[in-house]
């Protein structure tokens, strides 16, 4: 039986005119059969911290610092993995002929999932949908990936239904926050160095490309 993969991507400040300088695309990676233990440890993790609500970079603050730290931790410790690219917007040629910051957007997610897959192994691919085009972007990344036969299925879930959705978004949050340089909340500056102490390196940098469980990519358009 071919090994199946589960794949939860999202997206931070990613649109062309939103004043923020980096585009980024990211993704979580869970084995299928591992997903009831993982799930099962997550809601523990929750429980002991008397969590509740969505887990979101934006509400990293002193009072769920620790339930964060305890996810991080968490991550580390097992075989759950974790991707991104990075796109500094300042070196996009938008004014080159017959430039599409849509097409550029796509290409970037096909630089995101195409380097790390496996063809021997099988992939469900989760997007966090954002608005009412998202079923037209769907359509679109099936277009893009259709060369990918390990793909079998691609679908949309909303980030409250996922806890492996809301962990790309707080380790995508950290990274963003770090290359922003954003130093004002000491709960976010504790828990980029808590990941950067589990990665033995600045998160505002791109790692090896052999490195499974946390990759990053910071494509250089010069």
């Amino acid at each position: 039986m071919r090994k199946t993969f589960n794949i939860y991507c999202d997206e931070s400040t990613h649109l062309e005119n939103d004043g923020m300088p980096f585009l980024m695309l990211g993704y979580v990676s869970v084995a299928y059969n591992q997903m009831k233990i993982h799930k099962r440890n997550i809601k523990e993790i929750r429980a002991r911290n008397k969590a509740n609500g969505e887990v979101k970079w934006t509400k990293t603050c002193n009072s769920n610092y620790n339930y964060y730290a305890d996810l991080v931790d968490y991550f580390f410790s097992n075989d759950i993995n974790f991707r991104a690219v990075i796109v500094n917007k300042d070196h996009i040629d938008n004014k080159r002929e017959g430039f599409s910051y849509s097409d550029f957007y796509f290409k970037m997610y096909y630089q995101l999932l195409h380097h790390k897959m496996n063809l021997e192994y099988s992939y469900n691919v989760f997007f966090d949908i954002k608005d009412t085009r998202s079923h037209k972007k769907l359509a679109k990344l099936k277009d893009v990936l259709k060369w990918n036969a390990s793909i079998r299925n691609f679908q949309f879930i909303r980030s409250h239904e996922s806890s492996f959705m809301q962990l790309a978004d707080l380790i995508m949050g950290a990274i963003n926050y770090k290359l922003r340089e954003g130093n004002k909340v000491i709960a976010k500056n504790k828990l980029i160095e808590k990941i950067e102490s589990h990665c033995k390196r600045p998160i505002n940098r791109s790692t090896p490309k052999a490195d499974g469980k946390f990759n990053l990519f910071f494509i250089d358009l010069k």
